[in-house]
């Protein structure tokens, strides 16, 4: 019983940290950023200092909790190894492909959630000083590498469900 229980543990607290992450990116890239045109300039203001760097606070740290407790859970239930070499040993039966493509794809969004998206989004916010050309730029980086993540999000959820449902 106790072998079932911390697998059990970290896979609750790997999809409560990924329902976060995924949450707040589907928010920002379905809500947020298209209603920002919409919004009276005098107001603007709110989102910037308040709600975008409270959201993106979550945002990140579920990125890094959703990315730990899935390499814990994937070392419990010991399919690390081979997943994240999708199974292309000459032994190997691919039967943790999905998982390891999921995992991939899961690492290449976290990568650009905290070297990409942060620290460009730190002067858009005005976090770290910044001109208003390279503010500009720092929207535009990381306003497509966000919307690049939520792509990439859709394949990767799929692997994942793929993997404990057999539909890959």
């Amino acid at each position: 019983m106790e072998s079932l229980w911390w697998p059990f543990l970290f896979r609750w607290l790997h999809i409560l940290s990924g329902v976060m992450w995924i949450g707040l990116l589907w928010y920002f890239n379905f809500v947020q950023t298209p209603s920002m045109p919409k919004i009276p300039d005098e107001q603007k203001p709110a989102i910037g200092k308040v709600i975008a760097p409270t959201a993106l606070f979550w945002f990140r740290w579920g990125a890094m909790s959703t990315i730990v407790t899935g390499i814990i859970l994937g070392g419990f239930l010991h399919y690390f190894p081979q997943a994240i070499w999708l199974d292309l040993g000459p032994a190997n039966n691919h039967q943790f492909m999905p998982i390891g493509i999921g995992m991939w794809l899961g690492t290449i969004m976290w990568f650009n959630v905290w070297f990409i998206i942060w620290p460009n989004q730190k002067k858009v916010l005005g976090i770290v000083n910044a001109t208003a050309d390279e503010k500009k730029r720092a929207a535009r980086i990381a306003g497509l590498t966000s919307r690049t993540n939520t792509m990439l999000s859709i394949p990767m959820l799929y692997c994942m469900a793929a993997q404990s449902h057999g539909a890959f």
